[in-house]
């Protein structure tokens, strides 16, 4: 199992509580839209996406939900990485028509979906890096596999590209039922969130919330503001440790996550400061 399925390796750790909160919220925001279809995005490579996608399709598994993770980052996907899946073949090969062969041919997609250690968890990986992504996803056959793997599946989390650099996960966004925004902190320039946020609206896709990723914090209030809870009361804004251990470890110089929805049930003084700042600037 690979480091970066936290979910999976340590579920009682405060990273899990993390994404489990996550999946909460938005299945309570989404309770009477009967949300199936989710995509995650980011303004620029390296903000965290792919690593947010996964965890998160694990905590729907975990709950029962008969889950399928979709890496459509056809030019650099890494889902199949994380989850040690063979990438020889996948959406881009479905797409395109084109078999690992080389054959064309009329596929079915349920031929490319792939079981994964985690039990109710599948993954389409992304496959053979095609010269034509943006067009293979904007075709009438992305839509009806959408369609079909609907009937197939309880919930399907798709991994888009970077939404700043290329048009592949705008396409997305109109296709699936809502999105997520994964930034950095420090690094995600205002302009760029603000763009990307108004081109996914221009193009009739909906936002479910903001991550704010890789936020320092120290050990003191790393071990002050962490908790477990019981109840459905728990706080959405939490941090997620990269470098969590299940033995003990100096934790003083590693990042923190911030996960968070627009909700303003939160713990931490510091982190109500960044959700109003951020809720205030998206709806400019």
């Amino acid at each position: 199992m690979k480091r970066e399925l936290i979910v999976q390796r340590t579920p009682k750790s405060p990273v899990a509580e993390v994404f489990r909160t996550l999946r909460t919220n938005i299945q309570f925001m989404n309770s009477k839209k009967n949300m199936q279809t989710l995509l995650v995005t980011s303004t620029m490579p390296g903000e965290g996406k792919s690593w947010v996608a996964a965890n998160l399709a694990i905590t729907f598994a975990q709950a029962g939900k008969k889950v399928l993770i979709i890496d459509a980052d056809m030019r650099k996907g890494r889902q199949h990485v994380m989850f040690s899946v063979e990438n020889k073949v996948g959406l881009s090969n479905f797409l395109s028509g084109i078999d690992e062969m080389g054959r064309n041919e009329n596929l079915d997609i349920i031929k490319y979906v792939k079981p994964t250690e985690i039990q109710n968890l599948f993954l389409i990986p992304a496959g053979n890096v095609p010269p034509n992504p943006s067009e293979l996803l904007a075709s009438e056959t992305t839509i009806n596999m959408i369609e079909n793997l609907k009937e197939k599946f309880d919930f399907i989390i798709f991994d888009g590209t970077p939404a700043l650099l290329v048009t592949d996960a705008l396409i997305v966004a109109r296709l699936v039922d809502s999105t997520v925004i994964v930034t950095e902190h420090n690094t995600t320039k205002k302009e760029n969130l603000e763009k990307v946020k108004k081109d996914i609206e221009n193009v009739g896709g909906k936002i479910a919330g903001i991550i704010l990723n890789k936020i320092p914090i120290n050990a003191k209030k790393y071990m002050e503001t962490y908790y477990y809870s019981n109840s459905s009361n728990v706080p959405v804004a939490v941090k997620k440790n990269t470098q969590v251990r299940e033995k003990r470890e100096n934790i003083n110089n590693q990042k923190a996550n911030y996960v968070f929805e627009n909700n303003n049930n939160i713990s931490s003084e510091r982190t109500q400061e960044i959700i109003d700042e951020l809720n205030k600037y998206l709806k400019k």
